[in-house]
């Protein structure tokens, strides 16, 4: 992967999430077309990013729900 791809990578995740609707598949497929690592393209997200990716997991049930206070 160039230096300029992995500058872009996180606006290309977000592009993708916008017409996919999924954080999580954006990212896994631009792993697959890129052939790199999740646990690499995770050091290329923005803290929104992953924040979005954790929301999206909690609500999946792919990751624990993290008790709240009741508001």
């Amino acid at each position: 992967m160039l230096f300029k791809e992995i500058e872009g990578f996180a606006e290309e995740v977000v592009c993708m999430a916008e017409k996919t609707g999924s954080y999580i598949d954006s990212v896994i497929e631009l792993c697959e077309k890129y052939n790199i690592e999740p646990q690499v393209a995770a050091k290329m997200l923005s803290k929104p990013i992953i924040e979005k990716i954790e929301r999206e997991g909690m609500s999946t049930n792919i990751l624990p729900q993290v008790p709240s206070l009741p508001v």
